[in-house]
């Protein structure tokens, strides 16, 4: 969790006004409790009114207002489907991220949008979504970090074949997904079917963004886009 997160995330706690141990907060953040200490010294030096002391317990003696986030109903309607869309894949870490953004915007919003949640014209329940993309975490994550992936996969003809890939974008196409990357074997783009691929592995070797084999060098010759 980036640092700007965590005191968000500490913020909200507090405003319970109940009395909170540093172990209890550090653990609850995943930090150790210098940590924790340390940030608790930052909001408290930004204005933040805690109180307390190491080893005491610290409280919030009194309620704070976060600035209102001023959005339109039809931008909180996007905002709303999109996190819909990704709590309904199957990566756990997104569908906890997509909660987490949802109560992070409600708790900022002006009074007269708290609670609008409850009558969104748009709802997502189709199983699709999350139907064959078990390995959907690794390949975020691989994406994320510029790592190889060595895959073995198998075709539409149902060949099946080994494959060193620099993973580059997923895609959600209403009924599949797929995994657009530069393919060492073909030394080409090629945009795979996540639900064909039988075994990822990710490897220790990063890729760095080389001319040619890069998302944007892809996004110029989708007139030539070819799904193995």
């Amino acid at each position: 969790m980036r640092r700007t997160d965590r005191l968000f995330e500490l913020i909200q706690i507090f405003r319970d006004g109940r009395l909170k141990l540093g172990r209890d907060l550090a653990s609850q953040l995943g930090v150790s409790l210098r940590t924790l200490y340390r940030d608790i010294e930052t909001l408290v030096a930004s204005g933040i009114p805690i109180e307390g002391e190491r080893g005491v317990g610290y409280i919030l003696r009194e309620p704070i207002f976060l600035p209102p986030l001023n959005l339109s109903h039809i931008e909180l309607e996007a905002l709303q489907f999109g996190m819909e869309l990704a709590k309904r894949s199957a990566d756990s870490e997104l569908n906890i991220a997509a909660n987490s953004l949802l109560q992070k915007v409600h708790a900022v919003l002006p009074a007269n949008q708290q609670g609008i949640d409850r009558r969104w014209p748009m709802s997502v329940y189709s199983d699709n979504i999350a139907a064959d993309v078990v390995h959907l975490p690794i390949l975020r994550k691989a994406i994320a970090a510029r790592r190889k992936l060595d895959l073995r996969y198998r075709s539409l003809a149902g060949a099946v074949s080994h494959r060193i890939i620099r993973p580059l974008q997923v895609e959600f196409w209403g009924q599949v997904w797929t995994c657009t990357a530069w393919c060492e074997a073909r030394d080409d783009f090629r945009a795979f079917r996540i639900d064909h691929i039988e075994k990822v592995v990710q490897l220790d070797n990063p890729f760095s963004a080389e001319k040619g084999k890069r998302l944007e060098d892809y996004l110029r010759l989708l007139d030539c886009e070819d799904i193995d």
